[in-house]
């Protein structure tokens, strides 16, 4: 009964830290494309 208990716990932690590694992936894409898009007109303006 413990065993299962602690393997569910762990299941919902990793499951946990992958939902957080997506966001935090999307939100540094969602960064670098601002940053970049912001480079690009700065280049293109004379």
């Amino acid at each position: 009964m413990g065993t299962s208990a602690l393997g569910k716990a762990y299941i919902t932690n990793f499951s946990r830290w992958i939902r957080n590694a997506w966001h935090f992936y999307y939100a540094l894409i969602l960064v670098l494309k601002v940053v970049c898009g912001g480079i690009g007109i700065a280049l293109l303006t004379p």
